[in-house]
């Protein structure tokens, strides 16, 4: 891979005005699962910035998997899939409605691994959403890059969980759902939404329920459970789910941090997460 340690250190800024209408629409795509959201409110629930300072890509700088053309901010990595590998956050702060915010991102790393099913990259991008002068929330974002799948090669085996189960609940994600949250994210990748690419190019067995998606229910479980404003997050994706799939939010015994795991039925991970309380 070449070096693109000269993409490390780069900046961008968007501003966005933080208004109530993506909020709104966010509660209704995630149904029982929005925990504390009214239109009422006065303030953005944590993680909910995903809505707000959308990229928007012309469809002429559009690249063929449907995400923005490589090369701009992030690094032109010639891997072909790429996915939202895992992230941290902390919520300092609150983002309140009918006031401008910004997000400051800056790349903090670009590495190269082997994985057991070949070479990988990874990018770590970090925000700070600033809204007055605070820092309302942080987040570093790892991207990862893979290679393109070989459908006649073996698979390695999924991780699993054993750890009993302290608390459950299931919620399967169907294809409205992914569109919603593609659209309120301003996401084109055609693994969510596109059953020919996603099966044809990529080789998936179906549409790819979003990492992002189940990262968020996950933290609204723990939001449910907790009954609180958390004060960090984060997680780690295990292996993709797909449209249909009944997915298990499992909470799991943890040291000084509540700990949940998103599972298959078979007790294939998809995801871990820690939420600091």
């Amino acid at each position: 891979m070449t070096d693109y340690s000269d993409w490390v250190g780069r900046t961008r800024s968007v501003t966005d005005d933080i208004v109530r209408s993506p909020a709104t629409r966010a509660s209704a795509m995630l149904g029982d699962w929005s925990t504390s959201f009214t239109a009422g409110d006065a303030t953005l629930p944590p993680l909910w910035h995903w809505f707000y300072f959308l990229e928007a890509t012309a469809r002429n700088a559009t690249g063929p998997d449907g995400h923005a053309a490589k090369g701009g901010f992030v690094p032109p990595i010639p891997l072909p899939r790429r996915m939202y590998a895992g992230g941290r956050f902390t919520f300092p702060g609150d983002l309140a409605f009918g006031t401008e915010a910004e997000k400051r991102s800056s790349i903090q790393s670009v590495a190269r691994k082997e994985g057991r099913s070949g070479p990988l990259a990874f990018v770590t991008v970090r925000h700070e959403i600033v809204q007055g002068g605070k820092v309302a929330a942080t987040e570093e974002h790892d991207i990862v890059y893979r290679e393109a799948e070989d459908p006649t090669a073996s698979k390695p085996p999924a991780p699993r969980s054993e750890k009993p189960a302290l608390s459950e609940m299931t919620v399967t994600p169907d294809e409205v759902m992914l569109f919603r949250f593609s659209a309120l994210t301003y996401n084109g990748h055609r693994i969510h939404y596109d059953q020919p690419y996603v099966t044809g190019v990529e080789h998936y067995p179906g549409l790819i329920v979003h990492g992002p998606l189940v990262a968020m229910l996950l933290f609204e479980r723990a939001r449910e459970i907790a009954g609180k404003r958390p004060s960090t997050f984060s997680f780690r994706a295990m292996s993709p789910v797909f449209c249909g799939t009944a997915i298990r939010l499992v909470e799991v015994a943890g040291e000084g941090a509540m700990v949940l795991e998103a599972r298959a039925a078979d007790d294939r991970l998809i995801m871990t997460s820690t939420t600091d309380l």
